[in-house]
């Protein structure tokens, strides 16, 4: 997806990715990058594959053989192996609560293959979070290990607070305004959400770079103007720092819901989420959004190269608002940027069913999170069109 902008910022003009792949169509109302993230930075290419001449016989094409593994393990180390992967399989399937399809009596190592290719498709059926299962073998034993990840879609999770402060101002949605800034307090306290007027923060860094290079740039008619939209972001996003610093609003968040008197739609809209939000909050008082956050593997195929990921606290932040040229400009930043990342830093949960205790940890607080920081996006985003209805 290609994004035109009118305003450039000075001279810089930072390369595109050539070969970037567009992603699907905005889910919802949440704003998405442009493109995927790549490879390494750096990377070897991959060697040719090699064809058979035309002109071979393909008699042998029509029939069809079992994968064979090659093996030079004695027949008691194959047998510890089975043993020891029906006990992990047994493990597992007690925990996801599944049934597995019966296959000791297939001869090892198909037994053990279509197990493992039955019991994934089944965990994902189950878990909605399952991005696969590994067969793990140290030199002691040999056990599944099962994955579970938000899949965070390459979506940037951009929380405008610029919305949030016209609302407060607005008479009429006040009481709708402060009942979301009893939401956004509890993602700017408990739930960690980072916040752009902070320094240490990934979008503070972007602000501060944008405005150097209007600053540096040769002085325009436009000049003044991109700088008051700079200023503006500074001092409404200040103003309403200076609001969700205040913790009261998390004291009060449970009566401002049951005070709250839905007139319309929106206010309808708005009070749902501000329910979600503080039930998350009751359920999970402390969780921050980072909590699981997790790397992925690098790629063996890419050893000995320097691979570089895409942060959380870069796709999920408060905001000054995502319209007019300053968000356009930043955006573009961010997707060249990301599109020379080789993968993203999502919430990821790993259980080795190796025969200790199984991690009770999963992603339940983050599913419902993610989806509270999906619909207030889209409450914030629109606000204006739910004002003029």
């Amino acid at each position: 997806m290609n994004y035109a902008t009118q305003h450039h910022i000075g001279n810089y003009q930072p390369a595109r990715t050539k070969t970037a792949t567009t992603v699907a169509p905005t889910v919802r109302r949440v704003r998405k990058l442009d493109a995927k993230a790549k490879g390494c930075k750096t990377g070897a290419e991959r060697q040719a594959e090699s064809r058979t001449n035309s002109n071979a016989s393909n008699g042998i094409l029509k029939c069809k053989f079992l994968p064979k593994m090659l093996t030079a393990q004695s027949v008691q180390t194959c047998q510890k192996t089975e043993r020891d992967y029906f006990k992990s399989l047994s493990r597992l399937a007690e925990h996801y609560k599944i049934e597995p399809m019966p296959t000791k009596d297939l001869g090892y190592p198909y037994n053990i293959a279509l197990s493992l290719w039955d019991v994934e498709t089944k965990v994902k059926r189950v878990n909605i979070n399952c991005d696969g299962l590994k067969l793990i073998q140290d030199s002691k034993k040999t056990f599944i290990l099962s994955e579970e990840r938000y899949d965070t879609d390459s979506t940037l999770f951009y929380i405008p607070v610029i919305p949030l402060y016209k609302m407060l101002r607005d008479k009429p949605k006040r009481k709708t305004g402060q009942l979301l800034l009893s939401l956004c307090s509890y993602l700017y306290h408990i739930a960690d959400i980072p916040y752009y007027r902070q320094e240490e923060s990934y979008l503070y860094w972007l602000y501060e770079t944008h405005k150097d290079w209007v600053e540096q740039d040769d002085e325009t008619d436009a000049t003044e103007i991109y700088l008051s939209d700079f200023r503006k972001a500074e001092y409404f996003g200040d103003m309403i720092e200076q609001k969700l610093f205040n913790r009261n609003n998390l004291d009060v968040f449970r009566q401002r819901l049951n005070q709250f008197k839905i007139r319309n739609a929106f206010d309808r809209e708005c009070w749902q989420v501000a329910c979600s939000a503080f039930a998350l909050y009751t359920e999970y008082p402390t969780a921050s959004i980072f909590r699981n956050a997790h790397f992925p593997e690098q790629d063996p195929y890419d050893d000995g190269y320097e691979c570089e990921y895409i942060g959380m606290e870069k796709y999920i932040s408060f905001i000054a608002d995502t319209k007019g040229w300053l968000y356009e400009n930043l955006k573009d930043s961010i997707n060249n940027e990301f599109n020379e990342y080789a993968g993203i830093e999502e919430p990821t949960v790993s259980k080795a069913f190796d025969g200790r205790a199984i991690s009770t940890a999963n992603l339940d607080f983050e599913n419902r999170l993610f989806l509270i920081l999906n619909d207030l996006c889209g409450i914030l985003n629109n606000y204006k069109k739910a004002d003029d209805e």
